[in-house]
């Protein structure tokens, strides 16, 4: 992918965005932390890496919350508004231009690399991967949040049984909706499996591969019910439950330790 410059779906999803302030992704912080927390500490030496910023929401809040973020962002648009969006809060977020494909992030350079939301947008995944892998420290540990194609509902498309469609097709649904550009930056390339995702981390080199019912615990839950508690519970004790949840759950979340 290369960067693209002043995107009409960009500039319109910036737009909806412009109502939403940091104070409203703090608990979505919170609980990211709190998870990353449970495998590796993270103190004000703790050095954090964001694949695909987006709006900024993480970078922003990790500094001024006392943590080392960098980040890195494909497109111009967003670095530009993670610029403006902090400087409202009197931080300047640590965002860099570039893709993940081809930008050199280092090697053993971070403790943390987090992705939310990302690689399902990056052509060339593996590639990314192995990049972020090579710029992890012994022992850093890689967050990740991505779709998962067998989920009933797409969260960005809302369209059902959405990753289940061939390419093609999905890829029409998006530009239908948002015009061809969305080719140049924004398509969904990939929709992951659990299953796929944990044999590539394995091949990779991670030490350690923990699925979301391992990270996941009654008290990291975003929007806890106990309704939610209790089906988690179910889940963890439950192993033909597990599968099942991990084949059609909404996204794929997992830890991976180097």
């Amino acid at each position: 992918m290369k960067i693209q410059h002043h995107l009409p779906h960009v500039e319109e999803y910036l737009r909806q965005k412009s109502d939403t302030e940091p104070e409203e992704m703090e608990s979505q912080f919170k609980t990211t932390v709190l998870r990353i927390r449970k495998f590796k500490a993270v103190t004000s030496d703790t050095k954090i890496l964001e694949i695909g910023t987006g709006s900024g929401w993480f970078p922003i809040l990790c500094k001024k919350n006392g943590i080392q973020c960098e980040g890195l962002e494909i497109c111009p648009q967003f670095v530009e508004y993670a610029q403006g969006l902090g400087s409202r809060y009197g931080v300047v977020p640590d965002i860099r231009l570039g893709n993940i494909e081809d930008s050199d992030i280092g090697s053993s350079a971070y403790d943390v690399i987090v992705a939310l939301s990302t690689f399902e947008h990056v052509e060339h995944w593996r590639m990314g991967m192995k990049k972020l892998f090579d710029a992890l420290k012994p022992e850093g540990l890689f967050y990740f949040y991505s779709t998962n194609k067998f989920s009933f509902v797409s969260g960005e498309s809302g369209f059902p049984c959405y990753g289940w469609l061939p390419d093609k097709w999905r890829y029409r649904i998006q530009t239908f909706r948002s015009g061809d550009d969305i080719m140049k930056l924004g398509i969904d390339f990939n929709q992951f499996t659990h299953f796929q995702l944990k044999r590539f981390f394995r091949t990779l080199g991670f030490s350690k591969v923990f699925d979301q019912f391992e990270v996941l615990d009654v008290d990291n839950l975003m929007n806890p019910t106990p309704k939610k508690r209790a089906i988690l519970r179910m889940i963890q004790r439950c192993q033909p439950l597990k599968w099942i949840a991990l084949t059609f759950s909404p996204g794929t979340l997992f830890i991976c330790m180097k």
